[in-house]
This record gives structure tokens, C-alpha cells and sequence, in this order.
């Protein structure tokens, strides 16, 4: 592993973690934080088929945040990761297990694909694809 990637993993990993936290307990501050503001940008979620622009990510993070109450447990498993000049890509399973707002318990595995790029010297989420994996097949 290259030192600009276990640089870009040290950092960012706990960032995943807590921000993943924040979000499934319906706090999304910490998390629009960590995205670009600035276009292009986009998100493909498990819960939204596509938003495309910074408004209208925005959006899409608060409602998602909203239904959400509280975050019991929460982890990320990094499957692939690289670095390239301003550029970055993670690729992993997010597990947590959260509350809704009116108390139902929720238990959920994402499989989600981030970029990233570097502005003004931090890194910054510009795209978002998360979905539901399917079952592997029987071998």
C-alpha cells in the first residue's frame, strides 16, 4: 500500500465511522461537512434513485438523516481503496443498526462506493452510491 493511500485510510476511515454514527442517529452536520459543496456532485442511494448538484444533495442528506433516530452500532469493511493525485475512491459494507423516529429498530448492510477529491488541501466526498448487495449465489 502506497503511503499516499494508508495516509488517505488513516484519516478518512475514522471520519467514515463517525459521520455514519451521526447520520443514522438523524444528526447530518457532521457528514455534509465532509462533502464538496462545490459542482459536480452526486449521490445514488439506497433510499433515492439519483441527485445530482450540491442543493439537491443537501436535500437528500437531511431527509435520509430524518429518518433516523439513534445509531446503537455502526461499522465500516473497506474492501478496495487508491489514491490517485487529487483523486480518491473507497469501496466497502456499511453496517449499523439504528432506531427510526417512532422506535422501530432497524439492522441494515450497504454496499457503497465513495470518490473523493482533494480541495483547498482536505478531502472532500463528491459521489455516493450505496445499495442493498444481493445474495450470493450457492457455489
Amino acid at each position: 500500500m502506497s503511503e499516499q493511500l494508508q495516509s488517505f485510510l488513516d484519516k478518512w476511515i475514522p471520519t467514515q465511522i463517525e459521520t455514519g454514527l451521526d447520520m443514522h442517529s438523524g444528526d447530518p452536520s457532521s457528514w455534509i461537512a465532509v462533502w464538496s459543496h462545490r459542482d459536480p456532485v452526486s449521490v445514488f442511494g439506497a433510499g433515492v434513485r439519483a441527485r445530482s448538484g450540491w442543493d439537491d444533495v443537501l436535500r437528500t442528506i437531511t431527509w435520509v438523516a430524518s429518518r433516523f433516530g439513534d445509531c446503537t452500532d455502526y461499522d465500516y469493511e473497506l474492501v478496495s481503496a487508491d489514491v490517485d493525485g487529487d483523486l480518491a475512491y473507497t469501496c466497502g459494507f456499511e453496517r449499523y443498526t439504528a432506531t427510526r423516529p417512532d422506535g422501530e429498530s432497524i439492522t441494515n448492510e450497504l454496499r457503497v462506493t465513495q470518490i473523493y477529491r482533494r480541495e483547498g488541501g482536505a478531502w472532500k466526498l463528491v459521489h455516493r452510491h450505496g445499495d442493498h448487495p444481493p445474495d450470493d449465489p450457492p457455489e
